[in-house]
């Protein structure tokens, strides 16, 4: 069973699918909080801004595919927004694109059986959000004829990084949009070049619109298998707080296979809309390059950094200072754990490093220095033999698990904020100041009652640090 549902018959389901992991912007973009949901090109994240795109008239609550590790930084996007999603529905493994939007079409169609569905991907920037809307309007009429509609970007340039889109005849009463005569993988720069001179081919968006029931028929010509383990999943899923959690065992068995491949290149009734919308896929750094505000010598300059005589690069400090001299065409990115230097034509090359770190067991492909949880995150500050020093910040209203430890005892001194501490059969507060002791093996929680973030310093000492020395009694975010 599927949550019960508010949206509004008859306007379009936004699909956000949020699965990716970004690796080609290492080392900002990592596995446990990957680019979506970085504020990389505005003062709101990519996954924001992918929802306030499709928030006005028109559009019903996002009905968001995503990362099972990744579901308490959704559902913190929405509450950052005040918005609400129609369903949070996770992903037990990941299966590529058309799996996941079957399965979000069968949920689609629980609510609205005449459910017509925006499909997009929840890390693209689109610039001009009125090109969006006009590409948006178009789409649906041919949507709602029956055509699975793809949103094709009119190139800027031969890239070669893009798959392109062949525009076929118009498509009679739906004026800007097209039939597809063929999808074309990624080119090389000679036909690439090719491409862009003749003047009918678009680069391949990823964004979708299309009935939802219309989908899973054309599916189902293809791949019968995935639409019946989608069904299965769907029907066997459960609720789990506020999120949909698909039945495992049931997805696992479907293949795993991309919208492109397991329909939209075999279906008669593909469409394609141009569109000029200023978007990107921020698929590399040279992406923020091109997009970025640009000094006088063509540099995006992002953080705490001095450059002299550098030209046409990107530098972005999280936190150290960062200085680069006589150097051109660099991307420069620096975190407080991980330091890239990478020639801007190399740029695409960035996944290798991620793929590396993961090769050789490395937490950096993973994780940051800040770690991110459902009630806030934790910051490593400093680490030695038998000790382990930690930034902890606890968002208002949250609080940490009921828990024990049973190799480590734990110092905290509250810096900011009024903490809630249980500690044994105790309940008491601390202040900005004040600090106390949790001695190994004893049972003890965090909370922060208050209106504003609260902040300590928690120092662990004993022979073994790592997170799986948790114990968890009771959790409100349904981890015991």
């Amino acid at each position: 069973m599927t949550p019960p549902s508010d949206q509004k018959i008859g306007a379009i389901t936004p699909v956000v699918l949020s699965g990716g992991v970004g690796s080609r912007l290492w080392p900002l973009s990592r596995s446990a909080r990957p680019k979506q949901f970085l504020k990389i090109h505005s003062d709101v994240t990519l996954f924001q801004e992918t929802v306030k795109r499709v928030s006005g008239d028109g559009f019903g609550a996002p009905l968001v595919v995503c990362n099972q590790d990744h579901r308490f930084l959704v559902a913190e996007q929405f509450r950052d927004l005040g918005l609400s999603p129609e369903a949070i529905v996770l992903e037990p493994v990941g299966r590529n694109t058309a799996p996941a939007i079957a399965a979000a079409a069968l949920i689609a169609l629980e609510n609205d059986p005449d459910a017509l569905l925006m499909v997009l991907p929840s890390d693209h920037v689109i610039a001009d959000q009125k090109g969006f809307e006009d590409a948006v309007l178009v789409a649906e009429q041919a949507a709602r004829k029956g055509h699975l509609v793809t949103f094709g970007i009119a190139p800027m340039s031969a890239a070669t990084g893009y798959g392109y889109i062949l525009q076929g005849e118009p498509i009679k009463g739906t004026d800007g949009c097209f039939r597809v005569e063929r999808f074309v993988e990624k080119p090389d720069a000679e036909t690439a070049k090719a491409y862009l001179a003749e003047g009918r081919y678009t680069w391949n968006s990823g964004m979708f619109m299309f009935q939802a029931d219309r989908y899973l028929k054309e599916l189902e010509k293809t791949h019968s298998a995935i639409v019946e383990t989608c069904r299965q999943a769907v029907a066997s899923g459960k609720r789990d707080l506020d999120f949909f959690r698909l039945d495992e065992a049931a997805y696992k068995s479907t293949v795993s296979i991309s919208i492109d491949y397991a329909v939209m290149e075999k279906t008669e009734a593909a469409a394609v809309v141009p569109a000029d919308m200023g978007w990107s896929d921020v698929g590399a750094w040279t992406a923020l390059l091109q997009a970025g505000e640009k000094d006088e010598n063509g540099n995006v300059i992002v953080g705490d950094v001095m450059t002299d005589s550098v030209r046409g690069s990107y530098i972005h400090s999280e936190k150290p200072f960062v200085a680069v001299v006589g150097l051109d065409d660099i991307i420069v990115v620096a975190t407080d754990d991980a330091v890239l230097v990478v020639g801007k034509d190399h740029a695409q090359d960035v996944r290798r490093i991620a793929d590396w770190l993961k090769d050789q067991g490395r937490t950096e492909s993973e994780t940051a220095s800040r770690v991110y949880r459902p009630w806030g995150y934790y910051q490593i500050i400093d680490s030695g033999e038998k000790f382990q020093a930690k930034q902890l910040m606890l968002n208002p209203g949250a609080k940490l698990s009921l828990q024990r430890h049973e190799k480590r005892a734990e110092h905290w001194v509250v810096v900011e904020g009024t903490a809630t501490v249980t500690r044994g059969d105790k309940t008491f507060e601390l202040n900005v100041n004040e600090s106390t002791f949790i001695p190994l093996g004893t049972d003890h929680r965090l909370e922060n009652k208050g209106k504003s973030s609260l902040r300590l310093i928690e120092v662990q000492s004993g022979d073994y640090l790592s997170e799986d020395d948790i114990v968890r009694l009771d959790d409100i975010y349904g981890r015991t």
